[in-house]
């Protein structure tokens, strides 16, 4: 295990959300969800968009089409967030760590081990999420520190230009284990009207 795991700095991060919920949040009446679909492809957690209050806000529109979503007035609320001891698939060590734990999910599964599945993004990560969550399970079993934040960049979209490496929606996305990474949420400031 890598001595530099832990992140040296605050990081901001943007969560879509219903304004209703962000409201209440703010107000510190609630507190955002963590995600525990079986598709989260950086496991379960509570997500962020690492410094990218666009991007948040237009996956909330987004998420309003759907017909089982919560989201009516789409919003994106900030937060102020220690990564602490982060699982980084940015990091080669912790790219690794997929491979091994992949080879013990395949050992569970045999050829009932899910893919990720819909469209060339795979945006449903099945796979991912059972992998991420063994990693989860195989620090706790060795008595390793847990880890309280996960990290990766995530190539979703089609090229900004013809050629290019580069894909419209690509994003760095965080989701938070440990609630106590979250230190404060708080208004983006583009919501406030000009002066």
């Amino acid at each position: 295990m890598s001595l530099y795991t832990r992140n040296t700095s605050f990081v901001l991060g943007f969560h879509g959300c219903d304004r209703a919920l962000a409201e209440d949040v703010l107000a510190g009446n609630s507190d955002l969800y963590a995600s525990e679909n079986d598709y989260d492809w950086l496991g379960h957690g509570i997500y962020f968009w690492e410094n990218d209050l666009h991007r948040a806000r237009s996956w909330a529109v987004e998420r309003m089409a759907f017909p089982d979503s919560k989201i009516k007035d789409p919003y994106a609320i900030g937060a102020i967030i220690d990564m602490g001891h982060c699982l980084n698939f940015m990091q080669q060590d912790h790219i690794s760590l997929l491979g091994e734990a992949f080879m013990i999910a395949k050992q569970k599964y045999g050829d009932d081990l899910p893919e990720n599945q819909v469209g060339p993004d795979k945006l449903l990560r099945r796979r991912d999420c059972i992998v991420v969550q063994y990693i989860h399970a195989l620090q706790e079993a060795s008595e390793f520190p847990e880890f309280d934040s996960v990290k990766g960049l995530f190539q979703e979209g089609v090229p900004v230009y013809p050629g290019a490496g580069f894909l419209q929606k690509t994003h760095v996305q965080i989701c938070i284990r440990n609630r106590s990474c979250i230190k404060g949420y708080f208004r983006p400031l583009e919501e406030f009207p000009e002066s």
